[in-house]
Order: C-alpha cells, then structure tokens, then sequence
C-alpha cells in the first residue's frame, strides 16, 4: 500500500512516527508531505522519516490561505508521480483538493471542533473522519468515533516511556518540584479572535508560583527580559519527558494540557475556549477524569495553581487518575494500523461493532 501522510505542526510528526514505523515494518510504502513549523525538520531527519517539504507554515492567517494553491499544486504533482492508495492527515485544504486530481482515500483525524471553516473545506472530500468520542459534532455515515485522544498516538505507554536522565541534565535534583508554564502564540486559523494570558499575567503567574517552586517556562512566542531566566533549557523534542515529571503545568495551550492529562501531570488550562462551547476532550478530562482544570479567567487559574503546588502528594493521587483513563482507552496508533491495513472491510466492520475497537488498549 502506498500511503501520504500530511504533517503542518510538530505535534503531527510526534502523532505519526509510530504508525509510520510500523506500517514500514509491515513492507508499506510511506512519504510525509510536510508544511515546515518550527523543529519539524529537526524531528522528522532524527527519526529517519521520509519527507518531502512544502515549504514554510506562514504566520497569519491571510499567509496561509495565499498559500494554499501552491501547496495544492506541490501536493497533487507528488501524488501524481507516487499515486497513493490513500490519504491521512488533519482536515488539509491541499490533501482534499490534490485528492480530487490523483483519488486515493482520505482519512481524517480530528479533534478539533472549533475549526470549522477548515471542516467545510475538506470533509466533504474525506472519506472517513476519525474523532474522539467525546467529539461534540456529528459529521454523517463516514464519521467514526474511537474512544482515545490523538495525543494517545505518541504518548500511550505502549510507546512512550519516560527518561529521568533529561530533567536532571538541566540540574533538577531526584524529589525537587517544578512547574511548566506554557505559553502558545495564536496563529492557528482556528485561533482567530482567541486568546491566552497577557503579558502581565504571565508575569504574574511566574512571580507566585517562584515562590513555592521552580519555574521553568517554553512559549512559542518571545518572552521579556523578566521572563527570560526562566525559560526552559532542553530541546523542544525533550518536552514530553520533562512534562512526565513535572508536578504542575500551567498553560493557555490546548495540545500540551491534553498531553499533560495522559501523562498525569495536574493541569491547569486558561484561555478564551474555555467555556459552554469548549471541547469534548478537555471536557472529559476535568469531568470524568480530573486530570486538568479548564478555567477562562486567568486569576482563578493563578489561585488554583498555587492551591494545588501546595496539595501533598499530588503527582500520586494524580497517577492514579491516569491509570484509570489508560484502563478506559484504546491505543491509537495500533488501532489505526489495523483500520488502514483493512480498509475499507474496517470501515464497515467498525460502523457494524464499534466494541472492536477495545482490542487495542
């Protein structure tokens, strides 16, 4: 089987990676086409994938719709030549299009609910849409829901497992507790008219919670001088094992508090999604699991984060949260190899007995 994959942030190579492994093991033939942001590069040539770039993710939302035809154009002329049996990414205007030129199934995972223009752009050109279960939206006979965070794809234990050799090359002693504050900078098109903490909250929050922890901090955007010193020094790939032993993080982010919940690190996230219309998965987080912390207004966010550094044995009775969740979901790179693999007798074996799916937690 020949197989694109779309990648346009660095979450998607960590996403991907395992898949991509095995489905290679398995004889299939892969190729990444990728809309370069930030460290993917870096990402993609360390772990050996390959690649083809498209170019540079542009920072506004003006940029990327200029870009898109350009994109559409590289991509359908790549799968001309490679003529792939199917599709997978996020909802790509390029992937939808360049599928309509060379065909090939499109499977799309999402699970963000807010993006919607992107949603009418490409899903009526998707084949299947694989969401959450806790997705809000109905999209129709090729929606399937699978009870697992994408997140789950790359952080699952099946795959991940934690190095303490990382935290403690930056000088952090086996038992000292630290905080990651994580701070995002708005350029998503689903992210018009959204917003996080301001600058003085974020001072704010660094100031208070250096008062009873070590503070350690990675922001997509610049940070001042007054928040320099406590900038984060490990290479972004390294995040996630920093996550793992951190006893608290809180964000404006929407990838990293997910990521936090599976992992098992009390979460806090503050930012204007926040609210009725929040999605599913942050949701069932707090609700069913009480991993995180959804709270809109940033105060409330710097009170509840001193009120839980504070709380004794919090990464304990957070471990035990997180067990709980695992116990509950399905690994979801194992499953996705099963569903392309069989395609399309899965698709209907799925919609058939969606139990199925419990054969891969």
């Amino acid at each position: 089987m020949k197989i694109l994959i779309g990648m346009m942030h660095p979450k998607q190579v960590h996403m991907f990676k395992y898949f991509i492994r095995e489905m290679e093991n398995r004889g299939h033939q892969l190729l990444s086409v990728v809309i370069e942001k930030d460290i993917m590069n870096t990402l993609l040539d360390n772990l050996g994938i390959n690649y083809v770039s498209l170019g540079k993710n542009p920072p506004t939302i003006i940029q990327k719709v200029l870009s898109t035809s350009l994109w559409t154009y590289k991509t359908a002329k790549i799968a001309t030549q490679l003529k792939p049996d199917m599709y997978i990414g996020r909802a790509f205007p390029h992937f939808a299009l360049s599928k309509q030129i060379t065909h090939g199934d499109y499977i799309i995972l999402e699970d963000s609910e807010p993006a919607r223009m992107l949603h009418l752009a490409t899903f009526p050109f998707a084949d299947v849409i694989l969401t959450p279960s806790t997705y809000r939206l109905n999209h129709g006979g090729k929606h399937i829901r699978v009870d697992s965070y994408n997140e789950l794809m790359y952080l699952h234990p099946n795959y991940f497992e934690p190095d303490w050799k990382i935290v403690k090359n930056v000088g952090v002693s086996k038992g000292e507790e630290y905080v990651i504050l994580r701070f995002v900078a708005w350029t998503a098109h689903h992210d018009i008219g959204r917003e996080g903490f301001t600058l003085k909250e974020k001072i704010q929050l660094a100031k208070k919670l250096n008062e009873y922890s070590t503070v350690f901090i990675t922001s997509e955007s610049p940070l001042p001088k007054e928040l320099e010193k406590y900038r984060l020094p490990i290479p972004p790939q390294h995040i996630h094992h920093f996550l793992y032993y951190a006893n608290l993080l809180v964000c404006d982010s929407q990838t990293m508090t997910t990521e936090a919940g599976v992992l098992g690190t009390p979460a806090i996230r503050s930012n204007s999604f926040v609210g009725l219309r929040d999605m599913g998965n942050f949701i069932e987080l707090e609700k069913r699991y009480g991993l995180i912390y959804n709270i809109r207004e940033p105060e409330k966010a710097i009170k509840k984060a001193i009120e839980l550094i504070k709380q004794p044995n919090l990464k304990k009775i957070w471990e035990r949260k997180r067990k709980r969740l695992l116990n509950d979901k399905i690994d979801l790179t194992s499953f996705m190899v099963w569903f392309v693999e069989n395609y399309p007798d899965s698709f209907r074996e799925f919609k058939e007995n969606p139990e199925i799916q419990y054969r891969f937690r």
